[in-house]
């Protein structure tokens, strides 16, 4: 029986994962922007963006480069499972009914959805993992930041070769007006 929960189990978070995975492939973000999710180990160097992507690294120490990764390690030990979460088991053997995630009584089945989405939140919460979204709001912050310097260096530019423009345009409409004044021919006008 506990088998046949684990398999239903896994059956259901590998249904759920498959549009998840599809994302990944796409590695675009909400924005639409591709974001490259590293993670280096020791002193190995983080490579540069290019443009139009964000390449977010995480950094582990030089020990963990070809460790199995933390939250892997021991899941399958029993001796790993706390005595508390061994009680809760026996305290539902006899649930039935809706929302037990038991094979018995009508929508006994729609409990187990409610415990793997349970389940999920609890380890995302407590997991030691790297919160890459963290990592990716940060490097978008720092691009932000610097769109102001670019965009305000770039209005100095083109003002200053307005005035360039209108200064030299005035120069020449003085000479033609100093030209006719003195009876000479006038100077083409620039466009």
């Amino acid at each position: 029986m506990t088998r046949l929960l684990t398999s239903a189990a896994l059956a259901a978070l590998m249904l759920t994962a498959a549009p998840a995975m599809a994302q990944d492939d796409a590695a675009l973000d909400s924005r639409g922007e591709k974001v490259n999710q590293l993670i280096v180990y020791g002193e190995d160097s983080c490579p540069a963006s290019a443009p139009g992507e964000i390449t977010v690294c995480a950094r582990k120490p030089e020990e963990e480069r070809y460790r199995i990764p933390l939250p892997l390690r021991g899941i399958d030990q029993p001796q790993a499972e706390a005595w508390s979460n061994k009680v809760q088991a026996y305290e539902t053997v006899g649930a039935f009914g809706s929302l037990s995630c038991s094979p018995v009584g009508a929508g006994g089945s729609l409990g187990c959805t409610q415990q793997l989405i349970d389940k999920a939140y609890a380890d995302r919460d407590n997991g030691s993992e790297i919160r890459f979204g963290e990592l990716i709001a940060a490097e978008r912050e720092k691009r932000l930041s610097t769109i102001d310097a670019d965009a305000a260096e770039q209005q100095g530019r083109v003002e200053e070769a307005e005035k360039a423009y209108f200064e030299q345009r005035q120069r020449q409409e003085a000479e033609q007006d100093a030209a006719e004044a003195a009876g000479k021919a006038p100077l083409p006008k620039v466009q």
